[in-house]
């Protein structure tokens, strides 16, 4: 902005003046270089910008992608929490495992007993049947023939009550060995389907947990590498608009120097001249160019003077003879500055803005071409210029009409 604003106020048109010289072909070589400076200057200033733009967004992103990762990691908290739970509860069902594990070793274990019982109880049973076949009774003979097989013959009521105590107990052990043997085998198996559901559980909440976590794992791990690359981009974009801010400050110390050197050429020549006299009654209040056209639109506001270019601390004139009426500061004026209005006639008056300082006062009377003030750069300003405005009834008329 601050070579925009000295190059816009100072920057010279290829003809000065008609009675001012053409200058040096120098003088119209920096005048070219400066207006080339103003390009590049102009042209980084909107690669900034855009950088501006772009680090805005990144910033923005990176900040989303951090607010995600801080959810997913309040969520992974959660599952973690959630896992040591039901840790808490793969450790119970474990030691029922264990439990199950053991009771299903001891049952086997009474299983293989009760089996070895029964058959020992058979082995005995059998060869007390074969006593009692040898021994000739007809009608036992006849109940054994009748009978479907060992199993039905023992449970067989005429079968009891034919034999004897000693092998009615004998019956009895095989039948409750076998009717055990029956239990331990039922229980074994209800065992056994206790054993593989609380597995299945088991492995079932681990599996689901651990899932669910490395999902979201892997979902922070994706935005962490997004952040990272964006963060990546961030770090180009601010890189290489530091080195685009100071390409701008090299052209600006140039545009600088060049705005120097013209300004020092146009003071020589508005010091060694009279102030230029126009084809109105108003003489013109500073030599030098005009940069700004009366009524022309600008940012909000109709244009209600014309800009002329003179460089910092150059002398003011009174276009024409009258009073002071109005001199206001910085502060009070708003855009204008150092602000001062001369009344010249009961309807006519002509003001002075940005002036750098005041050479009149309040009140005071002053005559045609007498200093009043100084160029400056105060206010709404784009660099050292004199704003001058005619006024008939106080609105702004054209001032080209009176010089």
């Amino acid at each position: 902005m601050r070579v925009r604003v000295l190059v816009a106020a100072v920057a010279l048109p290829l003809v000065l003046w008609a009675i001012l010289p053409l200058g040096s072909a120098g003088q119209s070589s920096k005048q070219r270089e400066l207006s080339e400076l103003r390009s590049k200057i102009d042209r980084a200033r909107s690669k900034i910008g855009r950088k501006k733009g772009t680090e805005r967004v990144l910033t923005t992103e990176i900040a989303g992608y951090s607010r995600r990762i801080g959810r997913l990691q309040g969520r992974i908290g959660t599952l973690s929490t959630r896992q040591q739970r039901i840790e808490v509860d793969l450790d119970a069902k474990r030691a029922e495992l264990e439990r199950l594990q053991s009771d299903l070793r001891a049952e086997r274990a009474r299983l293989v007993r009760l089996r070895s019982r029964l058959d020992e109880t058979r082995t005995m049973l059998r060869a007390r049947l074969i006593e009692i076949y040898k021994a000739g009774k007809p009608d036992f003979i006849t109940v054994v023939l009748n009978s479907d097989g060992f199993a039905d013959l023992i449970e067989r009521g005429e079968f009891i009550a034919r034999i004897s105590d000693q092998d009615r107990r004998i019956v009895t052990l095989v039948t409750a060995a076998k009717a055990d043997a029956t239990r331990s085998e039922k229980r074994l198996s209800r065992l056994e389907e206790r054993q593989e559901t609380v597995t299945k559980i088991v492995q079932q909440h681990r599996d689901e947990v651990a899932a669910i976590k490395m999902e979201l794992i892997g979902t922070r791990v994706g935005y962490a590498r997004t952040k990272s690359g964006k963060a990546a981009a961030l770090n180009k974009v601010r890189f290489d608009r530091a080195n685009l801010q100071e390409h701008v400050d090299d052209l600006e110390a140039a545009s600088e120097k060049i705005t120097r050197d013209l300004n020092a050429a146009q003071q020589q020549f508005a010091d060694d001249l009279p102030i230029r006299q126009g084809n109105g009654s108003m003489i013109w209040p500073v030599n030098g160019p005009i940069t700004g056209v009366f009524g022309e639109q600008r940012p909000g506001h109709i244009h209600a003077g014309i800009d002329i270019a003179a460089s910092e601390g150059t002398p003011i004139h009174a276009a024409d003879s009258g009073r002071v009426v109005l001199m206001q500061g910085t502060g009070a004026s708003g855009g204008y500055g150092n602000y001062t209005c001369v009344q010249h006639t009961a309807t006519l008056s002509s003001c002075y803005a940005h002036q750098s300082r005041f050479a009149t006062s309040q009140g005071a009377s002053v005559s045609k071409g007498q200093v009043i003030g100084y160029v400056g750069n105060t206010g709404h300003s784009f660099g050292a210029h004199l704003h001058f405005e005619v006024r008939i009834n106080g609105a702004p008329v054209s001032p080209m009409n009176y010089l």
